[in-house]
């Protein structure tokens, strides 16, 4: 809550031309063509009490709570198999009538992370203003072409 051939785009991009991304040395071209490094993380819902939230949703999806970190939450539900979408719980502040719903794409490291957000950019998505980065951040918020913010956060992180 920054990847190819110099001739251009390639499929098999590596580490090393991601990095070319975050260094700003593409065209916009180049970097829609990538091919992507994310994967879905979590939906993120925003709550005023984490353990109500935990038990409705719990008991509506049959979800099983995990407090390990995964993705850098507190307490995120997963199914109980294991596919299909984890939610994300956040304590939240935000008033009910504001969004309090957002999604975590998840990336292996700071590097893809830049890369992704440079592409995604080019792309039409935008780094959002937020005012509210703590002090180390595992996450770049942006905002898609409709003003839908979302997260690219780097699980390679290391949390305090």
């Amino acid at each position: 809550m920054g990847a190819c051939e110099e001739s251009g785009a390639s499929s098999n991009s590596t580490g090393a031309e991601h990095r070319r991304i975050a260094a700003g040395r593409l065209p916009a071209a180049v970097l829609a063509k990538l091919r992507p490094m994310l994967t879905f993380g979590v939906v993120a819902l925003g709550v005023t009490d984490v353990q109500r939230a935990a038990g409705f949703w719990s008991a509506a999806l049959g979800y099983k709570l995990r407090e390990d970190g995964f993705g850098g939450w507190a307490r995120v539900l997963v199914p109980p198999n294991g596919a299909g979408t984890a939610i994300a719980l956040q304590l939240s502040q935000t008033p009910p009538d504001h969004p309090r719903l957002h999604v975590d794409l998840h990336v292996a490291d700071p590097d893809e992370q830049e890369a992704e957000a440079a592409r995604l950019v080019s792309l039409g998505a935008r780094r959002a203003d937020w005012e509210c980065y703590p002090e180390d951040p595992d996450f770049i918020v942006l905002e898609d072409p409709e003003g839908n913010r979302f997260c690219i956060v780097d699980l390679s992180h290391e949390h305090a």
